[in-house]
């Protein structure tokens, strides 16, 4: 392990936690790890603090903390959870799942040996400065933290993306209880889309629903399929994203024609995504965030089969309209919100009252605009910068934050989605417990 005898993370979510319990599942006893959480709950980020009718959008099968050890999740829920189906194609309640994660990382420092290795501070990180042999940590509880490395895993973005001040994430403070008739409007037609959608149902809202995003496309569903083999040399990796988007296509359409599924060549081509995402120029990155991800999304990021069905007819029964638009404007009325958009195709816009706007609008925040003080003390000290599409921290591909001179910094690091503008398909637990296991196996080599 070397002269390294402290970590800190910051951020108790699920790419904190991993990185934990991989960090004292490795190492010997004298690495301190001190883990930072605002919220004083384990394993309750903004993907796994979700109301009981939220459920995982990966099987089961697939959600091990451990990628040697793929039927842990699995063998934890037939012990802690007989009453669900020992099922690996099981999409489970995501607050179950975050029960997974903290029991992963209380057992992880019992089999440490010393119960001194592991600390859990209940308190938020407001801001950052490197020092000699570290980085320093500062709370909001007024005391300092100190770390020899310091990773930040704060997970996803919690200010609206396209919220202008007045649009709401669903179940936040600003949600407040809405008449059952009420109309509302849903901006982004993703996962986070249906996850508001989830939530009104449950709470037995009637009104109309209006989903508005930019091409009005909706998640496909899962299906319980094996992913193809693709060599690595059959990849175009370093092509124009032209190029890759045939072959991509034209791989599907011959799976299809042989009695296969589509699915099977995006699952099969999950572990190059990273990968061909680094190798195409920034012109090809832009290109893709702005004209291919929609689509990409739809059929990479998909619903539980069971899920899909009850969206599909919630739509063909009306209670769910779809418009591809851009919003233009929006603005706080006495009795309403007035939504301005703009169909798809069309020059005129078209303004709708509805009673409160859902922000699921994905990952379009600038980084410098952040609600996390932590990050945006980094890029005002010049310590950070925005990665070149600017939706999260610049980084090398070991995970070492850039600085504003282009200069990594030794000590301080990041994991998850804060890194997606490296990596981009790095906001699944698939792709984090690999991203933190290797950082892992490198600091305590």
């Amino acid at each position: 392990m070397g002269s390294i005898g402290s970590i800190v993370i910051v951020g108790g979510g699920a790419s904190g936690i991993l990185l934990a319990a991989h960090l004292l599942r490795r190492s010997d006893d004298r690495l301190r790890v001190t883990l930072i959480e605002k919220r004083g709950q384990l394993g309750r980020g903004l993907a796994f603090s979700s109301e009981p009718h939220h459920i995982l959008n990966v099987p089961a099968g697939n959600m091990s903390a451990y990628a040697d050890e793929p039927g842990h999740f699995r063998a934890w829920l037939s012990h802690t959870h007989p009453e669900l189906p020992a099922d690996p194609f099981l999409f489970a309640p995501r607050h179950v799942y975050g029960e997974y994660l903290a029991d992963v990382l209380r057992r992880s420092a019992a089999t440490a040996g010393d119960d001194t290795r592991l600390t859990v501070v209940s308190a938020r990180a407001v801001g950052l400065r490197t020092v000699d042999h570290g980085v320093e940590i500062a709370l909001d509880d007024g005391t300092v933290r100190f770390g020899e490395i310091v990773v930040l895993a704060v997970g996803h973005e919690e200010l609206p993306s396209n919220g202008r001040g007045i649009a709401v994430r669903v179940n936040s403070d600003e949600d407040t209880p809405l008449d059952r008739d009420a109309e509302v409007l849903i901006l982004g037609s993703g996962l986070s889309m249906v996850d508001a959608w989830l939530s009104l149902s449950a709470r037995g809202h009637r009104g109309p629903v209006t989903i508005v995003s930019r091409h009005g496309l909706l998640p496909l569903a899962h299906r319980q399929v094996p992913p193809i083999a693709i060599a690595e040399a059959d990849v175009p990796l370093g092509e124009s994203l032209g190029h890759f988007t045939r072959w991509l296509r034209e791989l599907a359409v011959a799976t299809v024609a042989a009695g296969g599924d589509w699915r099977s060549v995006v699952d099969g081509l999950r572990p190059y995504n990273q990968r061909i995402w680094q190798t195409w120029s920034p012109a090809a990155r832009r290109q893709f965030l702005e004209h291919v991800r929609p689509l990409w999304n739809v059929h990479r990021h998909r619903l539980p089969p069971h899920l899909h069905v009850r969206l599909q007819q919630a739509i063909d029964a009306g209670q769910l309209g779809i418009v591809a638009g851009k919003l233009v404007h929006m603005e706080r009325r006495p009795d309403a919100v007035a939504v301005t958009f703009r169909r798809r195709g069309h020059d005129a816009a078209e303004t709708r009252n509805v009673a409160r706007v859902y922000d699921c609008g994905g990952i379009t925040l600038d980084v410098e605009t952040s609600s996390n003080p932590a990050i945006l003390s980094l890029l005002a000290q010049g310590l950070a910068q925005p990665d070149e599409r600017r939706i999260g921290l610049d980084v090398t591909t070991d995970l070492h934050v850039v600085d504003a001179a282009g200069q990594p910094l030794p000590r301080l690091y990041a994991v998850g989605p804060l890194t997606r503008g490296k990596f981009f398909e790095i906001e699944a637990v698939p792709d984090i417990r690999r991203q933190v296991a290797d950082l892992a196996a490198r600091l305590v080599a």
